[in-house]
């Protein structure tokens, strides 16, 4: 019989749609090895992290988290068939004490099972589209305790020129962004951006090839089948001809302190930061580093120069990016870092170089490179240079000089650092 009203074509689309799905491995592009890498990116957790998993599904990724993170899981779903199928899962595991299903709106977190402060760790694979990635992040940061963090991805457009077929699918679907625009989104939202990880090709793998052996062999005569079966193959056929135009960014973002506000840099901080720099390192030679790449026009880039307050509003600390190269490609040069002494060792630091790399990341540059401490530089994502084919043009021990990739869309360039000329080298 043909539906009359709106609502019940759309509960038979909605109801085909989820039984397409039942019984996948995955509901979203995702892997085992991705969950993984996104959980140690966002940072050491305590003992028995509590994680609040939205958007769960049938809790592929759930069940990892409570196996090998050992955390107790909260996992919310709108589906009960998807949380009844976690729930047989998680017991036949020997998990049962570790997920704890609810049934809810993950647009709607509110009640007692949902105060602020109780997550150690927000998850949500491929489930923020539901209620928009800028929703998403701001609103969920309120469940987090303090030093929390949250995992969410998003589809992004990895290319600067979409083709129209692209363009007019996702324009129906859910307009993408580039990963800087969704970086900047985040980082207006309050968040610092702990790492981006651009999704592999393997994990669109897991999802679409049992997706289109489902479509191949389903029936289509139940209510609303014929349109969930023609809307898949046509996202299959969109993957397959313009996949290379789009892809899963996975954003790994923790609140700003708020007792640690970052700034740019303005006219009137000079003369602060030369005195900052000075202190810092008990000579003018940092502070006069600073002032030569200001006065480089090719290496000074504006907006990539910030800094921290203290409580009475002088400066705490200073980071700096300016431009430098490797081989002809451009990159950026974090240095000099430097907070007052008064400050040290209580995070100002760290707060200015999460905040000039947000702005980096912001304005879409691809890659930092560091020449400092190795167990200091690790904590914002940074590895040895070497492994990237990166060196610079002196000797320094190879665990010193490090790099970050911002934007894994983009080729890591290989060769030699070319600093500019104000570092001397």
């Amino acid at each position: 019989m043909t539906d009359t009203s709106d609502t019940s074509r759309d509960d038979s689309r909605t109801e085909a749609f989820f039984t397409l799905h039942h019984g996948l491995p995955r509901q979203s592009p995702g892997s085992d090895a991705t969950t993984r890498r996104l959980l140690a990116l966002a940072g050491p957790l305590p003992a028995r992290p509590r994680v609040l998993d939205l958007g769960c599904g049938p809790g592929r990724a759930t069940l990892l988290l409570a196996a090998e993170a050992g955390a107790e899981v909260t996992a919310v779903d709108l589906h009960q068939p998807f949380l009844d199928e976690l729930r047989a899962s998680a017991e036949a595991r020997g998990l049962g004490d570790r997920v704890h299903t609810v049934r809810a709106d993950m647009g709607d977190l509110t009640g007692p099972r949902f105060p602020a402060g109780s997550f150690d760790l927000v998850w949500a694979e491929g489930s923020a589209y539901c209620i928009g990635f800028d929703t998403a992040v701001r609103d969920w940061q309120r469940l987090l305790a303090p030093g929390g963090s949250l995992v969410v991805s998003e589809c992004v457009w990895t290319t600067d020129a979409p083709t129209a077929p692209a363009r007019d699918f996702w324009e129906r679907h859910g307009a993408l962004r580039p990963v800087a625009e969704t970086t900047a989104a985040a980082v207006a939202a309050g968040c610092n951006v702990l790492a981006v990880l651009l999704q592999p090709e393997s994990d669109w793998d897991e999802y679409y090839v049992p997706l289109a052996e489902r479509v191949a062999a389903a029936d289509p005569a139940p209510p609303g089948m014929e349109w969930a079966l023609a809307a898949t193959r046509e996202e299959l056929d969109m993957r397959r001809e313009h996949g290379t135009e789009y892809g899963y960014a996975a954003y790994v973002l923790r609140p700003v302190d708020p007792r640690r506000p970052a700034r740019p840099e303005r006219a009137a901080d000079r003369e602060a930061v030369h005195a900052l720099h000075t202190a810092a390192f008990g000579t003018r030679a940092e502070a006069d580093l600073v002032d030569a790449l200001r006065a480089d026009a090719g290496a000074w880039l504006p907006g990539l120069s910030y800094v921290v307050e203290g409580p009475d509003g002088s400066l705490a600390a200073h980071a700096l990016l300016t431009r430098c190269r490797v081989g002809d490609t451009p990159a950026l040069a974090l240095a000099p870092v430097a907070a007052a002494p008064a400050h040290q060792r209580r995070g100002a630091g760290g707060a200015a170089v999460r905040a000039v790399l947000d702005a980096a990341r912001v304005r879409g540059e691809a890659l930092v490179l560091v020449l400092g401490h190795p167990e200091y530089y690790p904590r914002f994502g940074f590895v040895p240079a070497s492994r990237h084919g990166i060196r610079p043009g002196f000797e320094v021990p190879d665990e010193a000089m490090m790099a970050l990739v911002l934007d894994e869309s983009v080729p890591v360039p290989e060769g030699t650092i070319r600093y500019p000329a104000a570092f001397g080298v």
